[in-house]
């Protein structure tokens, strides 16, 4: 269904049957999008299995939106680039730099092209 494979935002629920614990992970996967999924459960063990196994940048269980200021936010897949909010969000600001130092005396025969 298209409701099930693209990106909506808006109040829509889908409501998909599924038979053993291998059939959600599949279908939760088997879109072009990972920004968000979610995993109602009583046993947090299972919870964090799903977790692990889903294709999307923010899993939340027994609950939506349960991300702060702090946390990382962004998607797998075609669900955007890079993570907005948290740590992660000033990997784009840097940039890295790499500087050798000869502290002894002498030639420095140690550093390359010496």
């Amino acid at each position: 269904m298209r409701v099930a494979q693209e990106e909506i935002f808006g109040p829509v629920l889908s409501v998909i049957p599924y038979g053993d614990d291998e059939d959600p992970i599949e279908i939760g996967n088997d879109v072009a999008y990972g920004l968000v999924a979610g995993v109602f459960t009583n046993d947090v063990r299972r919870a964090h299995r799903a977790a692990q196994r889903l294709e999307a940048g923010n899993v939340y269980v027994n609950k939506w939106f349960g991300d702060t200021n702090q946390t990382p936010f962004g998607g797998y897949k075609k669900s955007g680039i890079g993570r907005e909010k948290g740590l992660e969000a000033l990997d784009s600001y840097l940039q890295s730099k790499n500087v050798a130092v000869n502290l002894e005396s002498g030639e420095g025969d140690d550093l390359p092209g010496a």
